[in-house]
């Protein structure tokens, strides 16, 4: 479903070109992590079973700990079919300040889902530091009846550190796809000093902003209920080719990462039939 990725080798003194490749398979019940290669600094934990064998956790390191210029982070997972996963990272992202305005800072993630195939990707918060010049680029392909939960949730700048976003860049790229066709179509361009930043048409001065997606569909009744059981300023829900949407707007990262757990939590029966196993490392 996607072709695979192959990096040259490009590494220096300062900056790193790294890749992590999994694939995933189903044998006699039980997920196993068939496939695995990587280069530079991107590995993981070995699997942790948690709630069983059926559906290992892993966690995707950096250590890092964040990109400077020049540095490229690339992440694959392919799941065979009737395979299950849920992949999370023990802390914060980061793209740190630029050395010049020309040389990007790229994270790309590619996922593809086999026939019966369940993926959560449910990554700690990505910081963008002042100065920074990033491009996170992520695409999910899937077959029909695949099913998948992911967020993705970006903090501008370091409040509590004093720190705003008056000068850099953050590019976003999000792709949904089945069975070949577009479901779900994302692009965002944030540059410090933007008035989008701050005008109320734009992010109205939030400086975290996130999307929650999922292969869910709700009835009336549900999205009202959902609605009324997460009902805060910050949150809005849609629904759209049979994916729920949840757009997170506000001040807080801590927050934003509480709420879109909370509502990972909740539904997650509904989505592939589990109930919620917290990854132990949200607890440390």
């Amino acid at each position: 479903m996607t072709a695979a990725w192959h990096l040259q080798q490009h590494d220096s003194a300062i900056n790193w070109q790294a890749g992590l490749n999994m694939g995933f398979a189903s044998k006699g019940g039980r997920t196993v992590l068939e496939r695995l290669s990587h280069r530079g600094p991107l590995r993981i934990q070995r699997p942790l079973h948690p709630e069983g064998a059926q559906c290992p956790h892993l966690y995707i390191l950096h250590p890092p700990g964040g990109l400077v210029s020049g540095d490229n982070l690339r992440l694959q997972v392919d799941m065979d079919a009737g395979a299950t996963a849920l992949l999370t990272t023990p802390s914060s992202g980061k793209f740190y300040r630029a050395r010049d305005n020309g040389t990007l800072q790229v994270q790309h993630n590619r996922f593809s889902l086999q026939t019966g195939a369940s993926l959560e990707y449910l990554p700690q918060d990505t910081i963008a530091f002042e100065g920074c010049n990033a491009r996170m680029i992520t695409r999910l392909d899937m077959a029909a009846d695949a099913r998948f939960c992911l967020w993705d949730l970006l903090c501008l700048g370091r409040p509590a550190a004093g720190e705003g976003f008056t000068n850099g860049r953050v590019d976003q790229h999000l792709d949904i796809w089945r069975e070949g066709r577009p479901l779900y179509i994302e692009r965002n361009r944030f540059e410090g000093g933007d008035p989008l930043l701050s005008a109320r048409w734009g992010l109205g001065g939030a400086g975290v902003s996130g999307t929650w997606l999922a292969t869910l569909t709700l009835d009336r009744e549900q999205l009202d209920q959902l609605r009324e059981q997460f009902s805060a300023p910050e949150l809005a829900f849609t629904q759209r080719h049979g994916l729920l949407i949840a757009r997170y707007l506000g001040q807080h990262a801590e927050h934003a990462r509480h709420t879109f757990m909370r509502l990972w939590q909740h539904l997650r029966p509904q989505i592939n039939g589990r109930a919620a196993c917290l990854p132990r490392i949200w607890n440390t």
